[in-house]
C-alpha cells in the first residue's frame, strides 16, 4: 500500500463492466492483453494526477487523491483514454468510476470509516463509462471544470448501506449514461461487484482494528486476554455472585420459618 493521504481526502474506486463476458468472448490471452493495458492507461492518468493506489483486485482499482479536483481529472483523463484506445478485436471496454470526499481516520490498517464504503457504493451503482461522485465532491469540485466537461444533477439516490446519497454524473465529451432506477418489484440478488468486495474487506479490516484496540484498553499493558474471553469472565463472575446471592436468602429465608 503506498503512503496515504491525510485530511480531506477523495476516494475513487473504477472496474470494468461486464469484465466475466469479454474474458469468455475473447479469451485467456486476448483478455490478459486487454487487462494489462486497461491497467496501465488506469495508473498513468491516475498517477499523473497525484492519486495514490490503495489497492487492486482483478480489474478493480481502489485510488486516493489529497484535491477533490485532481481526482475528477484524472477520472476523465482516464475515461478519454480508455475510449480512444484500439482494443482487441474492435471491443469497447467500459469502465465505471465512483467519487466521494471525505476525512477519513489514518489507522494501522489504513483508512477507516464510512467514506470508504460510500465512494464503493458509488461507484458500484454507475454504469460502464461513467463518473458518478458524491454531493461533498461536486461541492469541492465548484465550476471550474476541465473542457469539454459537464456535471449533470441526477438526484438524489438510494445506494446500499448508505441510505440516499444526492449523486452527479461528470459527463465526458458529451457522453451522459443517467442514473439507471431500481424495479419496484422484488429484485434478483445483485452481483457483488469487485468494488463492493473491496469494500466489504476494507469493512472487516476495521472491524478487527476495533477490536484489537478494545483487547489493549481491556489488557492495560499486561498479557492480552481476547475480549470475548474477558467478557466471558466477566459474565461468569457476575452469575457466581447472583448465585451466592440466592444462597444466603434462602438460608435467612429457612432460619426465620424455624423461629
Amino acid at each position: 500500500m503506498s503512503s496515504l493521504h491525510s485530511g480531506t481526502v477523495t476516494f475513487a474506486f473504477t472496474d470494468i463492466e461486464g469484465s466475466t463476458k469479454l474474458l469468455q468472448d475473447l479469451g485467456d490471452e486476448a483478455f490478459g492483453a486487454l487487462s494489462r493495458d486497461h491497467r496501465r492507461i488506469v495508473r498513468e492518468t491516475f498517477g499523473a494526477a497525484g492519486g495514490s493506489e490503495i489497492d487492486t483486485q482483478g480489474d478493480a482499482f481502489f485510488f486516493s487523491f489529497p484535491r477533490a479536483r485532481d481526482a475528477v481529472t484524472a477520472a476523465v483523463a482516464a475515461q478519454r483514454a480508455l475510449h480512444e484506445h484500439a482494443w482487441p478485436d474492435g471491443r469497447e471496454v467500459r469502465v465505471r468510476m465512483g467519487l466521494h470526499t471525505g476525512e477519513p481516520h489514518v489507522g494501522d490498517e489504513g483508512y477507516l470509516g464510512i467514506d470508504v464504503v460510500r465512494a464503493a457504493r458509488i461507484a458500484s451503482a454507475g454504469a460502464g463509462g461513467q463518473i458518478l461522485i458524491s454531493e461533498t465532491t461536486r461541492a469541492l469540485l465548484g465550476n471550474v471544470l476541465p473542457d469539454g466537461v459537464a456535471v449533470l444533477d441526477l438526484g438524489e439516490q438510494h445506494l446500499k448501506d448508505i441510505q440516499h446519497e444526492h449523486i452527479y454524473e461528470v459527463a465526458v465529451d458529451g457522453r451522459s449514461t443517467g442514473y439507471k432506477a431500481k424495479p419496484t418489484t422484488e429484485p434478483a440478488p445483485a452481483r457483488k461487484t469487485r468494488t463492493d468486495e473491496m469494500a466489504a474487506r476494507f469493512e472487516e479490516r476495521i472491524e478487527s482494528y476495533v477490536e484489537r484496540q478494545l483487547e489493549n484498553a481491556l489488557s492495560g499493558g499486561r498479557p492480552q486476554i481476547p475480549t470475548k474471553l474477558a467478557l466471558g469472565g466477566l459474565g461468569i463472575a457476575f452469575a457466581s455472585i447472583l448465585m451466592m446471592v440466592a444462597v444466603v436468602v434462602v438460608i435467612v429465608l429457612a432460619l426465620k420459618l424455624i423461629l
